[in-house]
């Protein structure tokens, strides 16, 4: 009944180096476009926002006499 020889010490920093580069990865999809980019899509949510209110129909509201 022989197992293997573990170091719990490097198995501790090894879970903390990978938990760290997990979590640089989702910083870099998060916050690393640029600002042309972040403009970009900033400009085609407000076009879509507006293309979507202009079909909206207005309906007057009723009003309980």
């Amino acid at each position: 009944m022989s197992g293997d020889v573990v170091n719990l010490r490097q198995v501790r920093k090894q879970k903390a180096r990978s938990e760290k580069e997990r979590q640089a990865e989702q910083n870099r999809v998060a916050f690393g476009r640029t600002k042309a980019e972040k403009s970009l899509t900033r400009a085609l949510n407000e076009k879509a926002k507006n293309a979507h209110d202009q079909g909206r129909i207005e309906r007057p509201e009723k009003t309980k006499s």
